[in-house]
């Protein structure tokens, strides 16, 4: 019991997928010091208000804190911005070009007939002996 346990902690999937929390609770912290450090004050500059927590309405003696909600709503919306613009886009950029690659140049054609694999310089097809019509490049 104790081997399978063991066996199952040091699976791929059991150890990658750990990696990835924590390495993912690292970037949150990274993300929303951005979020609150950076880009909030910036806000802040040209809107005027960087808090909304104090901002209220009472109905009947009940106070509602909607400024917090404000609060969390913006800030989850300027967390997926930065998220998008400095993580997603420059990834899928890196991505991209990582998997550009030239094209293969064929050495092989299917025969018109029976569509088998002949080499491209062939005249005649090796299975069904169809005369091949050379095409212009």
């Amino acid at each position: 019991m104790i081997n399978d346990f063991k066996q199952f902690l040091l699976r791929g999937n059991v150890v990658d997928l750990a990696v990835g929390i924590v390495v993912g609770a690292a970037f949150t912290s990274v993300v929303n010091a951005l979020v609150k450090d950076i880009i909030t004050p910036f806000i802040a500059a040209f809107g005027g208000k960087p808090n909304f927590e104090n901002l209220t309405f009472t109905i009947h003696h009940s106070m509602f804190f909607y400024g917090d909600f404000v609060n969390a709503v913006l800030s989850f919306f300027i967390v997926s911005v930065v998220v998008f613009f400095f993580v997603v886009k420059p990834v899928n950029m890196l991505v991209s070009r990582a998997r550009r690659q030239k094209p293969v140049d064929p050495t092989t054609q299917k025969c018109p007939e029976c569509l088998s694999e002949i080499p491209i310089g062939a005249k005649r097809c090796a299975f069904c002996t169809a005369e091949l019509i050379k095409k212009k490049r």
